[in-house]
């Protein structure tokens, strides 16, 4: 036999893949949706936990807003003898906040604690917003 007769390597045969690798395409290919579409329904958790903090966070910023609009009205009219006609008792705020009240005490003189409270709706928590004023005048 002439040296270039004999082949170095033997002829290599296709090999048909084994009966355990078939589908593994397919298998990884519904991995990478599942993975993915976790991916995604995290994202939108994600959404719809910030659009309530937003909301939350709107609402607080209300209620701020109502209790300094209060403490301006006592402070322009500063007379002592008109102190109790700042006092209030869940006063309905709802046109500004939902289930809004507003309470306005004063522990001691010149001094007033405004509150106010809400109810987000869908929620069934209550929340409140507190400050405290010294209005001295006369």
């Amino acid at each position: 036999m002439h040296r270039n007769d004999t082949p170095a390597f033997p002829a290599l045969k296709r090999m048909k893949a084994p009966a355990l690798q078939r589908g593994a395409v397919l298998l990884e290919s519904m991995i990478a949706i599942l993975i993915f579409s976790m991916g995604i329904l995290a994202i939108v958790g994600l959404q719809a936990a910030m659009v309530k903090n937003t909301t939350e966070a709107k609402y607080r910023a209300e209620a701020s807003f109502i209790a300094q609009q209060k403490i301006g009205q006592m402070w322009a009219n500063p007379d002592p003898a008109n102190y109790g006609s700042h006092l209030e008792s869940n006063t309905d705020i709802s046109a500004l906040l939902p289930n809004g009240t507003r309470t306005v005490t004063q522990p001691a003189v010149g001094q007033f604690v405004i509150t106010i409270t809400w109810q987000a709706p869908g929620s069934a928590d209550e929340h409140n917003f507190t400050t405290t004023a010294s209005i001295t005048g006369g």
